[in-house]
Order: structure tokens, then sequence, then C-alpha cells
């Protein structure tokens, strides 16, 4: 759980030099032609995923030593992620501290319902869950509301003090700032027509990430009488064994179990644990071709104890 001072440097550094190396050489080529700079896009959302991990990892304390520098560093991160840090860092918090607890729901998470629920509402609240849970606004819609509008105001957090609204102006400002220096170079339209795709491949991988590690068949859930932390970390939590490259760009977060048992650990070592610990290796182990059938999983049944797809609801009901 104790970060390495030098190995940390050295992770931002192969992060960001990058991430700004093909934004750059992205802005640039769009002279040469627009659809030759998007096959640059990925790459550069790709590194602005990683950038977001190591953001991340400062909410959690894991990537420096010292709070302070956690704190600093993460806000820094927080303008070229589009996310206000100390508003994100204490809706994580809470999502860290309830996940798996049906009576804690609702901050930081992917909003479920119990079967029972979703029967118990209307045929217009079940109509707006359908179309919540559907992936192409989850994956679609929902990533670019996240990082592009609901981040600019602290949603959910404008009675907790000053703080949060601080938080939020000033990263919009700080943005804003940035975006601007951009334009000034490269032209207003060429700025967005390569930064905001970018942040949106960025959102989408990070959203579908965040899916995949709580939203799948063999989840843990429990009423708060019954909900225990460590259980809920581990049995909650998935791990998502990912291919390289792909699980250098995620900064191994798809070892989420481990995350949640230990979030002081730096994403550079969680590899370490399941060395340390192989029986960790298959709890909840999902390969990329299994990452599909939890995009229909939408409701929790609490008989079963399982997430279930709309469709078997209704076979179960009939």
């Amino acid at each position: 759980m104790k970060a390495q001072a030098a190995r940390s440097v050295w992770e931002l550094a192969v992060t960001l030099v990058p991430f700004f190396g093909v934004l750059v050489a992205t802005l640039w080529t769009v002279s040469a032609g627009y659809w030759i700079a998007l096959a640059l896009v990925p790459v550069a959302g790709l590194l602005l995923l990683r950038t977001f991990i190591i953001q991340h990892d400062c909410g959690h304390g894991a990537f420096l030593n010292k709070r302070t520098s956690n704190d600093r560093l993460g806000r820094a991160l927080g303008i070229l992620t589009f996310t206000p840090y100390d508003c994100w860092r204490r809706a994580h918090t809470l999502h860290h501290g309830s996940t798996g607890n049906l009576d804690a729901r609702g901050f930081g998470d992917v909003d479920t319902l119990t079967v029972r629920e979703f029967r118990a509402r209307g045929w217009f609240g079940r109509l707006l869950y359908r179309a919540y849970r559907h992936p192409v606004v989850m994956l679609g819609v929902g990533p670019a509301y996240l990082f592009l509008l609901r981040h600019r105001l602290p949603i959910g957090l404008m009675k907790e003090g000053a703080q949060y609204w601080v938080s939020a102006l000033a990263t919009n400002l700080a943005t804003a700032g940035f975006l601007a220096a951009l334009m000034a170079f490269f032209g207003i339209g060429t700025t967005l027509l390569v930064v905001i795709p970018t942040v949106l491949v960025a959102a989408t991988a990070g959203v579908w990430l965040f899916y995949v590690q709580h939203q799948f068949e063999a989840a843990h859930w429990d009423r708060r009488k019954d909900w225990e932390f460590h259980e809920a970390a581990l049995r909650g939590s998935s791990h998502l064994d990912l291919p390289q490259p792909l699980r250098w760009f995620t900064g191994n977060i798809g070892i989420h179990h481990v995350h949640h048992l230990a979030s002081r650990i730096p994403f550079y070592r969680l590899p370490s644990v399941l060395k340390a610990f192989p029986q960790l290796r298959e709890i909840n182990r999902m390969t990329m071709p299994q990452t599909f059938r939890p995009l229909v999983l939408a409701l929790w049944d609490e008989d079963q104890r399982r997430l279930v797809s709309f469709r078997e609801a209704a076979r179960a009901r009939r």
C-alpha cells in the first residue's frame, strides 16, 4: 500500500508526455485531413483515460506519499480530464463506502433497481429506467452528459459547502484557459474537433470500465443489516482480465476487487497482489468477450441473488 515516489513520477511522465505529444500531433494533422487526424484520437483518448486513473489514485491518497501532494496533482489533472477533483473524490468515497449496500444506493454509482422496485413503479417510471439502462444511453449519451455537462456544477453536493463549488468552478475556469490556449494556436474549430472526440473516447471507456466492474450477473448486494464491507468489496467487484496494451492504458483498474479491498494500493502495484495471492485471480474474473452480457443486465433479483435482464425478470414473473 506504499507508493514508490520514483515509480509514480515515471508513470506520470509516460502518461502525460505521450498524451500531449499525440494531442498536438492530432491538432497539426487536421490540416492534412480530418479523417487522418481522427485515427490518432483513440490513442489520445486512452492516454487521457490513463490520466484519469492517476487522478483516481490521487483521490485515494495512493499515488504519492503525502495527502497534500496527491490533492494538488489530482486537481491539476482534473483540468485535463474535465473532472473537478474535490467533487469527484467525495462522490467516489461514498461509492467505496457503500458498494453492494442496497440501502445506500444513489451516489457515485450506476443506478440499480431491484426487481420488486421496478415492478412497483408506474409505466412512465419503468420506461425512464429502461431508457437509462439501455447500452446506447449508458455508453453513448451518459459519458457525454457526465463529463461535458454534469461535472460543470457540483451536482449532488451543492449544499455541502463552498469547497465543492470552488472545485467545480475553478476546474471549469482552468479547463477553459487550457482550451483557449489551444484555440489560439490551432483555431477554435480544429481544437473542438479534436478535444471533444478525445474526451468522449476517454469518458466512454471509463464509464464502460466502471459499469462492468460492478454490474455483472454474480455481483454482490445486501441490505444494510447483512452488509459487510470486505465481503461486498471482494464479491461485488469484478476482475476484468484485459489483454495488453489495454491493461496498461487502464492502469490495471480491472483488478477492481483488490482495489476495493484496499484502495490505498497504487495502480502499478495491483498486479503484485495477484502474484502474491493467486487465489484472488479467479474471483469474478471476466475477459473482454464476457463483458457484453452484463450490458443487458439491469435489475437485482433479491430472491435469486443475481443481476438479471428485463426479459428474465418478466419471464420469472410469468
